[in-house]
C-alpha cells in the first residue's frame, strides 16, 4: 500500500452526533496484508460507509475493486486478475484502545477501536485478499511451459528443445495421462 495515500475515516462527529460518514480513495502499487503483498496492475478503488447504531457501536460497510497481478497457472506470466470485494463489520468505540482488536460476542465478531480516526487498511486488504481466486489464466488457450526444457510456449517455438520435437504434439505428459485408468473417477 502506498502509505502516502490516506485509508482512514474520522468518526469524531459520528460518535458525538450519530448519522453516517463516508470516505473513498485509491490504493496504488500493491496491497499489503501482514508480511505478504498483492501487486496491483494499476489502482484499487475503495469506498466505505460507517453508520452509528447507538451505544458507541457503528456499522462499517464498503467495497474495494482492482486488478491484482497474479501468475498464470500454466505459463507463470504476470496476469491482471479482476477482484471486487464487499465487506461489513460491527465496530465498537473504546476510548484509549491503541490498536484495532477483534472480539467474539454471541457468535458475532466485533472490532474494537480507540481513536476517532479509524484505520481502514486492515479491512480493505483483508477483503481484497479473501476474494482473490486460487489460480488464474492469462488466456484460455495458454499453452503453458514446455515439460522438457521449461520454456514458455507462448514465446518459444513449439520445437523449443530436441525432446519436445521428438515427442510430437502430445508430449510426455499426454503419454502418461493416457496410461492412467481414469474410469470411475469423477
Amino acid at each position: 500500500m502506498d502509505y502516502g495515500e490516506i485509508q482512514s475515516i474520522n468518526l469524531a462527529r459520528l460518535l458525538r452526533e450519530g448519522g453516517t460518514a463516508e470516505a473513498k480513495g485509491e490504493i496504488s502499487g500493491q496491497i499489503e496484508l501482514g508480511n505478504d503483498t498483492i501487486p496491483l496492475q494499476d489502482k484499487a478503488l475503495w469506498q466505505v460507509s460507517v453508520t452509528s447504531v447507538g451505544d458507541d457501536e457503528l456499522w462499517l460497510s464498503g467495497e474495494i475493486a482492482g486488478n491484482a497481478m497474479m501468475e498464470c497457472r500454466r505459463c507463470l506470466d504476470p496476469t491482471p486478475t479482476p477482484v471486487r470485494a464487499h465487506f461489513q463489520h460491527m465496530l465498537r468505540y473504546q476510548p484509549g484502545l491503541e490498536h484495532l482488536e477483534a472480539v467474539e460476542e454471541d457468535d458475532e465478531e466485533i472490532f474494537l477501536f480507540g481513536k476517532p480516526d479509524l484505520e481502514l487498511a486492515p479491512f480493505l486488504s483483508e477483503a481484497f485478499a479473501l476474494e482473490l481466486p486460487y489460480t488464474t489464466l492469462c488466456r484460455e488457450d495458454c499453452p503453458g511451459l514446455c515439460e522438457f526444457c521449461g520454456a514458455n510456449l507462448k514465446r518459444a517455438p513449439q520445437d523449443c528443445c530436441p525432446q519436445r520435437s521428438q515427442q510430437g504434439k502430445e508430449g510426455k505428459l499426454a503419454e502418461q495421462l493416457k496410461k492412467l485408468d481414469l474410469e470411475g473417477i469423477e
